[in-house]
C-alpha cells in the first residue's frame, strides 16, 4: 500500500481515506462503492501545473485527461485549480461545459470524430481540436466556413516511441490507429494539407506514447523527436509549431511491482521532460512552444478506492481459493480487459499479515468475472470489507450494466467529510430507455 496522509491506517488499525473510516463509508454508502481522495487529486494537479511554472516559465498548462475520469464534479476540482481538459466524446465534452468550463481551456481528441461531435466542438468554441484523418481535415474546414471562424487544431503525430508497457495501451507504435507516423512520411504529407485548407489553422502537435509509463527517458525522447519532426517542417514549409502537446502516461502505484512515487517524484518526470524540451529547442534553433500535458491516471488514479463487501468463499483445495465480492467486471473491468493487477486490504484491520493468495472474484455469470488473481490478503470472511486500490482511473469509466448490475455511486472524501457525486443507480434508472414497441403489447 502506498501509505499517505490521507490514506492510511487509523488508529483502530482500519483503513482510512480522505480523513474516513472506510468501515463508516461502507456502512453509510453501501457497497460497491467508489471512494476519491479529494485532497490527493488537487495535489497532483497542482504538482503539474507549479512545475510548469517553476521550470517552463508558465509558458504551459495541463489538460486533466477526462477519460480516466469524467464526472461534473472532477471537471468543478480541474477548474478551481487553473487546469484545463480533454474532452475525446461529445458526452465529455457536454460534461464539462454543464460543469461550467471554459470552452477555451478544452482540447478535443479523438480518431473518428463524428460530425456532430466536430460541430459541437466548433459551435462550443473549443480552444484546439486534436485531428487524425483526412476526412475530419475537410469535414471540419467546412464545419469551421459555415460557423464563420478559424478553428485551432494540433495533429496527433506517432513519434515512433515504444515506451516499456503493456501491448494495450502503446499507442505510438507504427501500427496504430493513433496519430500520423513520422518516419513513413505521412506527417509531414498530412501537414501539408492542413496548412492548405481556408477555415483551420494549424498551431501545432500532439502525441501520447503510452500508458503507465515509469521511464522518464521515454517521455524525453518522445519530446526530442517531436522537435526534431518540427524542425524538418519548418524547414520545408515555413511553418514553425506554437504548441506542442506531449500527451500523458505517467504511471502510478497498482502493487508492489510498481514504484511508490511521490509528489517530488513527478515533479522531476515532468522536469526532465521539460529540460529535453528546452535543450532541444536550443540546438534547433526553435521557439520554446506553449507546451501542453495530459495526465489523468496519475491525477486520479490513486486517489479513488473501491470498497466490496465480501459473500462467498469457495476453497478448491490445491487449486485456487475465490473470495466473492459484491462487485464485478461491471464496474472493474480492467482485470477481464488488462489482467491489470491490484492490492486489496481487508478494512479493518491494514496491518493484518497476509496469509493466503486469492483470486478475488465478482458476481457476474462470467466465468472471467475477476478483480484479480494471487492477491495477498489476511483471513477474511463473509461480511468483511475490502478495499481495492488506485481503482481511481478507467473503473467507473468503463463501467456497465452487464447481466443489468447497477453502476455504484462515487463519493468524494475530505478532512473526514464525505459527499456524493455520482449517485448510485437505481432500477428505474436502469430500464429508462427501455421501450416496448406496440407490436408485443
Amino acid at each position: 500500500m502506498n501509505v499517505r496522509e490521507t490514506l492510511k491506517a487509523n488508529a483502530a488499525g482500519h483503513l482510512e481515506i480522505g480523513g474516513c473510516d472506510t468501515l463508516e463509508l461502507a456502512k453509510s454508502f453501501g457497497t460497491p462503492l467508489y471512494v476519491f481522495d479529494e485532497d490527493y487529486i488537487r495535489a497532483m494537479m497542482r504538482i503539474y501545473r507549479n512545475t510548469i511554472a517553476k521550470e517552463y516559465g508558465g509558458n504551459g498548462n495541463v489538460l486533466y485527461a477526462s477519460k480516466a475520469f469524467s464526472c461534473l464534479a472532477m471537471y468543478a476540482i480541474a477548474k478551481q485549480e487553473g487546469i484545463g481538459c480533454d474532452a475525446v466524446s461529445g458526452g465529455e465534452l457536454f460534461t464539462a461545459l454543464k460543469a461550467g468550463f471554459n470552452p477555451g481551456d478544452i482540447y478535443v481528441h479523438g480518431n473518428n470524430k463524428t460530425v456532430e461531435e466536430l460541430r459541437q466542438s466548433v459551435s462550443a468554441g473549443v480552444g484546439g481540436i486534436v485531428i487524425d484523418s483526412y476526412r475530419e481535415a475537410d469535414i471540419l474546414n467546412e464545419i469551421a466556413r459555415e460557423y464563420g471562424v478559424r478553428q485551432s487544431v494540433l495533429i496527433r503525430v506517432n513519434p515512433g516511441v515504444e515506451a516499456h508497457t503493456h501491448a494495450f495501451v502503446q499507442t505510438a507504435r507504427t501500427d496504430s490507429k493513433f496519430g500520423f507516423s513520422i518516419a513513413d512520411g505521412t506527417a509531414l504529407d498530412y501537414t501539408e494539407h492542413v496548412l492548405s485548407l481556408e477555415n483551420i489553422e494549424l498551431k501545432g502537435y500532439h502525441c501520447h506514447i503510452g500508458s503507465q509509463i515509469f521511464e522518464k527517458k521515454s517521455f524525453a525522447l518522445a519530446a526530442e523527436k517531436m522537435l526534431d519532426f518540427i524542425k524538418s517542417v519548418k524547414d520545408k514549409t515555413g511553418f514553425e509549431a506554437e504548441i506542442l502537446n506531449l500527451g500523458g502516461g505517467f504511471g502510478i502505484y497498482y502493487t508492489d511491482d510498481d514504484p511508490k512515487l511521490t509528489m517530488d517524484d513527478y515533479a522531476e518526470y515532468l522536469t526532465t521532460l521539460i529540460s529535453a524540451v528546452k535543450a532541444k529547442t536550443s540546438s534547433l534553433n526553435l521557439k520554446q512552444p506553449y507546451l501542453l500535458i495530459e495526465p489523468g491516471r496519475s491525477i486520479v488514479g490513486e486517489a479513488g478506492i473501491t470498497l466490496y463487501t465480501v459473500g462467498a468463499i469457495k476453497d478448491i483445495v490445491g487449486i485456487r481459493k475465490y473470495v466473492a465480492v459484491d462487485g464485478g467486471m461491471f464496474e472493474s473491468p480492467r482485470y477481464a480487459l488488462y489482467q491489470s493487477k491490484y492490492t486489496a486490504v481487508k478494512a479493518s484491520d491494514v496491518n493484518a499479515p497476509c496469509v493466503q493468495k486469492v483470486s478475488i472474484a465478482g458476481k457476474c455469470c462470467e466465468s472471467g468475472d475477476l478483480i484479480g488473481v494471487d492477491i495477498p490478503l489476511p483471513q477474511v470472511e463473509s461480511g468483511d470489507i475490502l478495499a481495492v486500490l488506485s481503482t481511481g482511473a478507467y473503473h467507473y469509466s468503463m463501467a456497465s450494466n452487464y447481466n443489468r448490475n447497477l453502476i455504484p455511486q462515487a463519493i468524494l472524501v475530505k478532512n473526514g467529510r464525505a459527499e456524493v457525486i455520482i449517485r448510485k443507480q437505481t432500477y428505474d434508472d436502469l430500464i429508462r430507455n427501455d421501450v416496448i414497441p406496440d407490436s408485443l403489447k
